[in-house]
């Protein structure tokens, strides 16, 4: 699966929490936005991008990646954009269908065994005469 850059916005910001005069200085967070809908992925691809439940997907089909992790700003970018097709690449394939199966005639005389059991052990419950 290939995305291009052009439909990627990538945001530089400042980043979050602990870090000195670094963090208060330089802008090395990336803030990744990537419109699904208006992507050049297949239909089928986005669709299953669309039903994820992921919160980095909002109701609009924007696709929101932050990453702070490091240092310098390429870095930050490469990883938003791993993350990007990571997220992109687990909807690509299509899932398998399942195939219905019968059971087994040992399994439905284990559940015959396991019913009769339980019922002879319910059926002494009953009160004492």
């Amino acid at each position: 699966m290939h995305i291009k850059e052009s439909e990627v916005e990538v945001t530089a910001i400042r980043a979050q929490g602990a870090g000195g005069q670094n963090v208060n200085k330089v802008s090395s967070a990336i803030h990744l936005r990537f419109d699904v809908m208006a992507s050049s992925l297949p239909d089928d691809v986005k669709e299953r991008l669309m039903c994820l439940s992921d919160q980095r997907i909002t109701k609009e089909g924007v696709v929101v990646i932050k990453s702070q992790e490091h240092r310098s700003q390429d870095m930050n970018r490469l990883e938003a954009f791993a993350r990007l097709l990571d997220l992109v690449q687990s909807v690509a394939k299509p899932p398998k269908r399942r195939k219905a199966t019968k059971p087994t005639y040992a399994s439905k005389l284990r559940r015959l065994d396991s019913k009769k059991k339980t019922s002879a052990i319910k059926s002494n419950r009953g009160r004492v005469l």
